[in-house]
């Protein structure tokens, strides 16, 4: 009797299975248009929520994907947004190509930090991220003449986009921008992590000395991504100028950089959509917390983590799956 030797999973159809379109994605998206006909009066919130989640997704494809531990995030996010508010205050404030200059010099400025980022691990790794962000922030505090110091940039006008939506107060267009934009940076980082790439970059998380081993450039594979990251976190950065017409130091904040951990904490690393999800729960819990008390606060945002982290350890999303695989 002849035993066929079991046959391999192809990894390419595997990764062609995973980047399908679910129902729940789809439905996210469909219910992501009701504030413009539910909640108008949110959709300032609303703008804001779009564009810190596609700062989330950018540290998720580090964080969650690459497993770089990073506390120094903002400075990207606050070099976008410093960029788009000088080339708007420079007399340009078309507001597209503000988004792309500003996304690139961040990834400029990421590619040349990658550089160190790659060869320190562990404790120094959170340690460089983090004195990154704050030697930006006390360079942009000391360039008053440039950025404005405490006081912000002033003179920021963004055009409207396409030369057609204007910027209101009513929020709709800072809103479909915001989203437009959130759902094309998705659409690129379910395109990488469904790609070998992505399949690359789980096993530096998981394992980093044994990918030279398979002959994997590990430290060229973080390089780019944290370089993408990097260009994410500008265009938010940028995203928040141009919907604002301001620009001030917190964009450069540590607090910044925290607040986004703990967004990807809530939702569950290492799932895109869990870096959204939990960008929704921190900033609407936010804002109906500092109304009831808006000294104290963040008491119960550190109670929520506390619960979330004790009862869903792997977040929101994640221990939403686990259920589901039990189950099945």
């Amino acid at each position: 009797m002849t035993v066929e030797a079991p046959t391999l999973a192809d990894p390419h159809d595997w990764l062609r299975r995973r980047s399908r379109w679910s129902v729940f994605e789809i439905a996210f998206w469909v219910a992501s248009l009701l504030p413009f006909f539910l909640f108008q009066t949110y959709l300032p919130l609303a703008s804001q929520i779009a564009i810190t989640a596609l700062f989330a997704v950018s540290v998720d494809l580090v964080l969650g994907y690459a497993g770089v531990v990073t506390l120094g995030h903002a400075m990207f996010f606050g070099l976008g947004a410093y960029s788009a508010g000088l080339i708007s205050k420079a007399g340009w404030g078309e507001p597209l190509t503000g988004l792309i200059i500003a996304g690139l010099f961040a990834g400029l400025v990421g590619y040349i930090a990658s550089f160190i980022i790659v060869r320190v691990q562990h404790l120094a790794l959170i340690m460089i991220t983090l004195g990154f962000c704050l030697l930006t922030y006390e360079l942009a505090n000391s360039m008053s003449w440039l950025t404005g110091g405490t006081d912000g940039l002033q003179g920021v006008e963004t055009w409207p986009i396409l030369g057609v939506f204007r910027f209101d107060l009513w929020g709709y267009a800072a809103y479909g921008y915001a989203l437009a934009a959130l759902f094309l940076g998705l659409v690129l980082s379910r395109r990488i992590v469904h790609s070998s790439f992505g399949l690359s970059l789980r096993g530096i998380r998981e394992n980093v000395r044994r990918m030279p081993a398979i002959g994997s450039d590990y430290r060229g594979h973080l390089q780019k991504i944290y370089t993408i990251s990097a260009v994410m976190a500008g265009c938010a950065g940028a995203l928040l100028t141009q919907t604002t017409d301001t620009v001030s130091l917190d964009t450069l904040s540590f607090q910044r950089s925290a607040d986004v951990v703990v967004m990807l904490v809530l939702g569950g690393t290492g799932r895109l959509y869990g870096a959204v999800v939990g960008t929704i729960i921190f900033m609407v819990a936010r804002d109906q917390l500092s109304d009831m008390n808006p000294q104290y606060w963040y008491f119960w945002i550190g109670l929520l983590l506390m619960v979330v982290v004790l009862l869903m350890p792997r977040g929101i999303l994640g221990s939403l799956a686990q259920l589901a695989r039990r189950r099945d």
